[in-house]
């Protein structure tokens, strides 16, 4: 998630960008006061903004286990990952014509690999991701997509994704071994501590620290990529710690950062099409299973729509009235990647914010998709040198995600109107203290819920949020009623 710089105004057609071309007509680069040249560098900077996803989401899925102990590979989720951001981003260039590109969601990624794969197997979980697009989709062409996401409160949606944003921040600290846990043989009441017995050692972790640093540092000074420059960055170190100390395997954890040798290879598509679309519900049950849909589903759902508001605002294609011409095609090719994503067991594909990247350098069509999305074509056959990446080189990026979720959405919440800020409040804490963005987000909704009625505001709770809440509160009864 990066910053830009502000948009170059708009300018009269020149013939730079191709006036009267069928490339001109198709993507209205004129007539929305861009030219090809522009298209091109925005193109250009959204990939190198995103990139990091390459390593991060295989990374993530990659170190979580299935119920029978099951790993996903790391070169065919490099490939997944790859093949879905390509050719959702060009869809979405060529059909949506807006300037969004798309990969795997960080957020839902962890909703995938630590609480649906480890109740059932990852075709299972996959199916589930699959059909909370068929979801999304269906949301979509009943026009009741819009009308959902107003059902939820502004600050229980910015809790939400706080919530979400602390998780994966945890994770980072976790993956990277800078917070272990602390075994329940050990006889004490603290869950994690400092590193190691409580101290910092070793390479591994000074690499993860220097890197959140580095990270934050380029952040902070508004640096085109800084996430993706943070990540090569401290993988070139990292090998050169390898190369000169000769560190044990175990000491990096799932990658030794090692040059493979020849960079470039033939991608693996060998998870593409692993999906048992409702496998998992034999194992979970129905309500469980459709309770997981449904997380995986506003996961997706709430972070896609800021993220396309947001970028269609910078990109000025939002009119005066504040609408956003075409947003139904732009979310119908969302829920169609959020399938994609299943689909090739990359988990939920959805709108990435560092779009802002490309639209800063002048993007205003769905050119510069083409470019992003040809761009992540390029990467299918490197996909050698994404596995060579340590945890320590890119769970920093996961710290920096995670500040700049909260940091973009705490000032939203109405911390006077308790019965926003208290739902708001459980549901961020509950998602990292609870390992699991289910509980924050039925925690969230049965407290708003719940508050609203005994304030005498029940009546402002839609109808919507009391069908779930209803939902959620079964959901934790289950194990009392003896149903689980």
């Amino acid at each position: 998630m990066s910053t830009s710089a502000p948009a170059p105004a708009p300018t009269r057609p020149d013939p730079a960008s191709g006036g009267t071309s069928a490339l001109d007509r198709h993507f209205k680069i004129s007539e929305r006061g861009s030219t090809v040249a522009r298209e091109i560098r925005g193109g250009f900077a959204t990939f190198f903004a995103m990139a990091y996803i390459i390593v991060l989401n295989p990374i993530i899925l990659g170190s979580a286990k299935d119920m029978y102990g099951h790993q996903l590979d790391s070169g065919q989720l490099v490939t997944a990952t790859v093949l879905t951001a390509a050719f959702t981003t060009l869809l979405m260039g060529v059909i949506g014509n807006v300037p969004i590109a798309l990969a795997a969601g960080l957020g839902v990624n962890t909703v995938v690999a630590l609480q649906l794969a480890p109740r059932m197997s990852w075709p299972d979980a996959m199916g589930m991701v699959v059909l909370a697009g068929f979801v999304v989709m269906l949301l979509v062409a009943t026009g009741l997509r819009e009308r959902v996401m107003n059902a939820v409160p502004l600050g229980l949606r910015k809790g939400i994704a706080i919530g979400i944003g602390l998780f994966i921040m945890l994770i980072g600290l976790v993956d990277s071994g800078f917070v272990t846990r602390i075994p329940d043989a050990a006889h004490t009441t603290v869950p994690l501590t400092l590193g190691t017995g409580g101290h910092l050692l070793g390479w591994p972790v000074l690499i993860f620290i220097v890197g959140v640093l580095l990270t934050l540092a380029l952040l902070i000074r508004k640096t085109p990529g800084a996430i993706l420059i943070s990540i090569v960055a401290m993988t070139v170190v990292a090998v050169a710690v390898q190369l000169i100390v000769g560190l044990p395997d175990s000491g990096w954890g799932l990658t030794v950062p090692e040059w493979p040798g020849n960079p470039v290879a033939a991608p693996d598509f060998g998870l593409v099409g692993q999906v048992s679309l409702f496998g998992g519900f034999g194992k979970v049950g129905v309500l469980t299973g459709i309770l997981f849909v449904f997380t995986v589903l506003l996961s997706c759902f709430f972070d896609a729509m800021g993220t396309i508001l947001g970028v269609g605002d910078e990109a000025k294609l939002i009119d005066k009235d504040g609408n956003f011409p075409g947003i139904n095609k732009v979310l119908l090719i969302d829920g169609l990647a959020v399938a994609s994503g299943g689909a090739t067991s990359s988990s939920a594909t959805t709108c990435f914010v560092e779009s802002t990247a490309g639209v800063g350098e002048g993007a205003r069509t769905g050119l510069a998709n083409v470019v992003t999305g040809g761009l992540f074509a390029v990467a299918l056959f490197l996909t050698p040198l994404a596995t060579m990446v340590p945890s320590q080189a890119a769970t920093p990026a996961l710290v920096a995600v995670g500040f700049l979720i909260l940091a973009g959405s705490v000032r939203d919440i109405d911390w006077s109107d308790f019965t926003i800020a208290v739902p708001a409040f459980l549901a961020m804490v509950m998602m990292p203290f609870t390992y699991s963005i289910t509980n924050g987000i039925g925690f969230g909704f049965i407290a708003f819920c719940v508050l609203r009625l005994a304030t005498g505001r029940g009546r402002e709770v839609p109808a919507a949020l009391y069908v779930v809440s209803a939902v959620f509160v079964f959901y934790y009864a289950m194990p009392a009623l003896g149903l689980t």
